[in-house]
């Protein structure tokens, strides 16, 4: 039975997160195969160059793979326009692929530029705030519901004072009017 390698998982949040060994492996691939399929019309334009030295599959493979590295010893190397183009392109291709490889390289053991560990603390910080915002919007909605009462209550009681002073005076009134009748 074989072990199928999982290629990525998606987290709570629906992110992907690629497998580390999935994605060196097949660039890895890709590279090599780049390098092999490129060794072939690099033999077929230096192999008939006079001052050629890259003359055999063997000899591009090797130089192909010093370029895509960026080491390139200068044992081997183009003489013609057409092999001096493969070698940049495999050059740009490799510090590219190469560049990659080392990124994920570091990434797996220093760990400390994974934006997707990042991305899914802020997203559960951001979880936690909109929830804790929830809590406090219906705190401010009982708080203001309340508030309203009182105020409702505060007027009915202002309402009931302006009627208290209003029989107060009645009174007074009535009683000025008794003292003058009766003077």
């Amino acid at each position: 039975m074989t072990k199928k390698i999982k290629t990525y998982w998606v987290d709570e949040f629906g992110v992907k997160n690629y497998n580390t060994f999935y994605l060196l492996l097949v660039t890895l691939v890709v590279l090599y195969a780049i390098i092999a399929l490129l060794s072939v019309p690099l033999v077929y334009f230096e192999a008939s160059a006079d001052q050629a030295n890259i003359k055999s599959y063997r000899d591009a493979f090797w130089v192909l793979q010093m370029s895509a590295s960026t080491i390139g010893f200068g044992d081997y190397y183009p003489v013609t326009f057409e092999g001096r183009l493969i070698i940049a392109f495999m050059f740009y291709v490799g510090v590219g692929m190469v560049g990659f490889i080392g990124a994920q390289f570091v990434n797996k053991f220093v760990g400390f530029s994974d934006t997707n560990v990042k991305n899914r603390e802020l997203r559960k910080q951001n979880a936690q705030i909109l929830k804790n915002n929830e809590r406090l919007e219906k705190k401010v909605e009982l708080l203001m519901a309340q508030m309203s009462q009182l105020l409702n209550a505060e007027q009915k009681i202002v309402a009931s004072e302006q009627d208290i002073i209003e029989s107060e005076r009645a009174i007074i009134k009535t009683e000025k009017d008794i003292i003058d009748k009766a003077k």
